[in-house]
This record gives C-alpha cells, structure tokens and sequence, in this order.
C-alpha cells in the first residue's frame, strides 16, 4: 500500500474527533471516535454506542464500518484513525480487528491519537496477525 500523506491522516484524525462528540457513553464514560479512508477518499465515521445490557454496545470502528457499507458500498479500507477519551492511545479491540479484516487489506495503515499526540501507524496484519478469513 502506498504511504499515506499527512494531510489525509489530519482529515482523519478531524473526522475521528468529530464523530467522538456524538459517542453514547454514560456507562464507561468513554467516548471513542473512528474514522475510516476507502479507496477513492470516501471518509466514514463512528462512534461508540453503550447499552446497560452489556455487551450489547457497538465499538466505533463497527460503526464506521457499518457506516461506510451504508454509504459507499463495500470498498477496500486504507486507513483508520481511532480516538479515546485518554492520554493513553486507543487501538480498535479484537472484535473491530476482525471487522475491519473483512474490509481491509492486511496492509491498510491504522493509527490511534490521544490528546495532541498520534501513533506511529500501524499495519492492520501486525495488529491482527493471524485474521480469520473465510475459505473462498
């Protein structure tokens, strides 16, 4: 995959925060904002959504996929851009991993912020190096 300019991962990281205002989270109290480029430079965006039946909540990076089928259609993911509500950097858990498995490349970039600082970005086969995939 091509290296992904710095004025996209700045529309991202935008879009990512964005999306985090409108998060649902009065159980966690922790608001999470993703952002995700396809091919083409469509943006989708998701945020996290809580449910006193735990774990009946939504991740954001689910969101923003689910988003992005909703409005582009199926395509390759290139880039994602996850942020919490912590100093701490936040990555997408297991189960967004494999989700974004079933729409990436293993070398689609993903990249976490927290505060003013962004991660290196991080391939999606190093944080998921062993993904699932259906037999085809």
């Amino acid at each position: 995959m091509a290296t992904i300019d710095t004025s996209v991962w700045e529309r991202l990281v935008a879009a990512a925060v964005k999306a985090r205002a409108h998060a649902y989270a009065p159980y966690s109290k922790f608001p999470v904002g993703a952002a995700i480029r396809v091919e083409g430079g469509h943006i989708a965006v998701g945020c996290n959504v809580e449910n006193v039946s735990f774990p009946c909540g939504q991740c954001a990076e689910a969101g923003a996929v689910a988003n992005l089928a909703v409005t582009h259609g199926r395509r390759s993911i290139q880039a994602v851009v996850v942020i919490g509500a912590s100093d701490r950097f936040t990555w997408p858990c297991g189960q967004c991993r494999q989700i974004l498995a079933e729409f990436a490349p293993p070398d689609a970039m993903v990249m976490s912020v927290a505060g003013d600082r962004w991660s290196d970005p991080v391939r999606l086969d190093e944080l998921l190096p062993h993904a699932f995939k259906a037999v085809e």
